[in-house]
């Protein structure tokens, strides 16, 4: 990962994945997370869903959070729906569900999103296969699993968790990525995923609090 520019990278497995990098101006400063606030870092103890967190041993990890003033059950769709996400998340090119049902357990879906030449590995396209492997309906989410693209490979755990605050919603998120080209740079690689992960937060926000107010998206 050493070297990657953070244009087109994210993570979710990634971050949305990993990268959907876009370039995040200074994170709001803790205790400014009002319902217009940017994704902002959060040094609290690892987030858990069901008793499970991320990779403890990982080099490449990152925490954030937001406010979001729309109801939970839109956040909640939103992020559940994920062959929908590339409606709302640019750097997603496809999404798709490889089971049917409610979002549950077990449930499993792969999505793709582009990588740019770095120092590391040529342009790529990662393909991430995400499976669900902790839910509490409206309270946490947490899955795990591979993005790869050529010459590189990530194993990903990614944490959500939500709680309503003063007629709002905060969202935090937590993940971790491990692999030989990410161990090889964390630092480059943990920026990344931040940027990210603040990414990601704020395509949710903006899309969450359109649809609640009845906004143009």
């Amino acid at each position: 990962m050493s070297g990657m520019r953070s244009t087109g990278v994210r993570a979710a497995l990634f971050t949305v994945p990993f990268a959907l990098g876009l370039l995040i101006p200074g994170a709001a400063p803790a205790g400014a997370a009002g319902s217009h606030a940017s994704p902002t870092s959060a040094p609290a103890k690892p987030l858990t869903c069901r008793g499970k967190g991320v990779d403890p041993d990982a080099l490449v990890r990152h925490r954030t959070e937001i406010v979001i003033d729309a109801p939970l059950r839109t956040i909640w769709k939103l992020l559940t729906d994920v062959e929908h996400w590339p409606s709302w998340q640019r750097p997603v090119e496809t999404a798709k569900r490889l089971d049917h049902g409610p979002f549950r357990e077990g449930s499993a879906f792969r999505w793709t999103t582009p990588v740019p030449p770095n120092p590391s590995t040529p342009a790529t396209n990662l393909e991430i296969t995400s499976t669900v492997r902790q839910v509490k309906d409206h309270a946490c989410l947490r899955w795990t699993g591979p993005a790869i693209g050529e010459g590189l490979r990530i194993e990903g755990v990614h944490v959500w968790s939500f709680a309503k605050v003063k007629g709002d919603v905060r969202v935090s998120t937590e993940e971790t990525h491990t692999g030989a080209q990410v161990d090889a740079d964390a630092p480059t690689a943990t920026k990344i995923l931040r940027e990210g992960l603040e990414a990601w937060l704020r395509d949710l926000k903006s899309t969450a609090e359109a649809r609640a107010h009845h906004l143009p998206h």
